[in-house]
């Protein structure tokens, strides 16, 4: 959905389906920050517990114990061997949070510190570290339950566009200090 309603002009948006496997996103998730280098990726997940979209504030490294679509989980039980056991965004998603509420939309926004230790917080962590934070990630409650595909679309669009708008401030401000 978010595909079809895009994003502002000046920013290029790819969107990749990553599979609910261990080992796929350890391949994946480097080999998509390498290709495009992006100024923030935003990774979507579903949760069959949510009743909210959720922006998740970190990732953590440790305590995968779950099964993946290929019967495999990490013996280690982790995501990157001797990382930090949590990662957080330098997004803020409070102010995110916040931001996107006041827009009125039909769709509640809440924020979460646990992703859940399965698939959606291991590409999390593993984005996190790739990116010194300089990701994100969003659940959301499966189609219907209690929104459609145009209402998470829009949820989604506005999310992110907050989440651009916070990033190019805060490095409007590192550049200026820098320049000093």
């Amino acid at each position: 959905e978010l595909e079809k309603l895009g994003l502002r002009d000046d920013v290029d948006l790819h969107v990749y389906e990553v599979p609910v496997e261990y080992q796929a996103v350890q391949r994946l998730i480097p080999a998509l920050w390498k290709k495009h280098s992006p100024q923030l990726v935003v990774h979507v997940g579903v949760s069959g517990m949510a009743t909210t979209v959720t922006l998740e504030k970190c990732g953590h490294n440790v305590g995968y114990k779950g099964l993946d679509n290929c019967r495999f989980c990490p013996g280690s039980q982790c995501c990157v061997e001797g990382g930090p056991e949590c990662i957080d965004s330098i997004i803020d998603m409070d102010t995110v949070c916040k931001r996107v509420s006041a827009l009125g939309l039909d769709v509640a926004v809440t924020i979460s510190k646990d992703a859940g230790r399965y698939l959606c917080d291991f590409t999390y962590y593993t984005s996190l570290y790739q990116s010194r934070g300089r990701s994100a990630f969003v659940h959301v409650p499966p189609l219907g339950k209690p929104y459609s595909a145009e209402q998470l679309g829009r949820a989604l669009q506005a999310i992110i566009e907050e989440m651009l708008d916070l990033l190019e401030h805060s490095e409007d401000k590192i550049n200026f200090q820098h320049e000093r």
